[in-house]
């Protein structure tokens, strides 16, 4: 099984630049929690309906992932759409991380991450992880998709909680308990690539959770209590007025030339069965799933 799973990673490379159609349009919206990420039509969605499109659960990878995996898939806690929404970067805050093939289901990297939280993609093939509190975590861990469970660099971040790539700035932002770090890549074309620590900005205050792009000069961070708005030059805070208010915000998704949100926020322990939408205002409701996280695809 193990041999069988490491010639299907092999194969998979070629079929995420095959040029697919992706089964992802703008708009639509990916929710992940327990083993689960279910995709829902945009539109339908802005209207409250949960009209479900594409789905996956953690035991269809049987056969491509060491067994083992399979425990450390219990949580999912982020569902990034990369690559012009035709793959999903998963993370799990059971330990694993995931870069998945919509179309085929195919898994095309996996890695132990543990308390992963978020990932994001960088440029060349290259994986970066924020792993949260954890005795082999609280780090920010850097990978190739091309080797499957290999770190190739390793930073200390308490309680990573989210990692955002600007390729306008080719810089990646990362989210930790009580502060936003910025690095730059390093010796990037080698066997060897490292990230560089350019800047840090102290967070208002504690629980960094969501770290999200805003299509502007601006990220979207919440903490335990607050929402806020970032400049990614200066480091400046500014409340999030939209969200004022809301203590628990998992996810926000903030399109700023629009002001379109959509956004989960704990209702139930740490998880919910609704995602929200202001611009247009909207609830969708989702029974099926203990939802932690929502992402748009755009």
């Amino acid at each position: 099984m193990m041999i069988t799973g490491c010639l299907l990673l092999m194969q998979a490379p070629s079929l995420a630049y095959a040029g697919e159609i992706p089964q992802l349009k703008a708009g639509d919206l990916v929710v992940c929690g327990d083993d689960k990420v279910l995709v829902y039509e945009g539109q339908a969605a802005r209207r409250g309906s949960a009209k479900l499109k594409w789905s996956w659960q953690a035991t269809e990878a049987k056969g491509q992932l060491p067994e083992e995996y399979f425990g450390m898939l219990r949580s999912l806690d982020d569902c990034k759409p990369v690559r012009g929404n035709s793959q999903l970067l998963i993370t799990s805050s059971s330990g694993a991380t995931l870069l998945l093939d919509i179309a085929s289901k195919r898994v095309v990297f996996y890695a132990k991450t543990p308390m992963a939280h978020s990932a994001d993609l960088l440029p060349g093939g290259r994986i970066v992880v924020a792993n949260s509190t954890h005795a082999a975590g609280n780090s920010l861990e850097l990978y190739d998709e091309r080797t499957p469970e290999k770190v190739l660099y390793k930073d200390t971040l308490y309680s990573g909680h989210g990692a955002v790539w600007v390729s306008e700035r080719q810089e990646l932002f990362a989210l930790g308990f009580d502060s936003l770090l910025v690095y730059r890549p390093r010796h990037w074309d080698t066997d060897h690539p490292s990230l560089e620590k350019v800047r840090g900005y102290p967070l208002p205050d504690e629980g960094g959770h969501e770290l999200s792009p805003t299509a502007s000069g601006q990220l979207l961070v919440s903490t335990h209590h607050h929402v806020w708005l970032v400049d990614m030059q200066t480091g400046e805070f500014t409340p999030f007025e939209p969200l004022k208010g809301h203590r628990n915000i998992k996810s926000a998704n903030y399109e700023a030339p629009t002001g379109t949100l959509v956004y989960t926020i704990a209702e139930e322990s740490w998880w919910t069965h609704h995602v929200y939408g202001m611009n247009p205002n909207f609830q969708m409701d989702v029974p099926d799933i203990r939802a932690y996280k929502v992402r748009v695809a755009r």
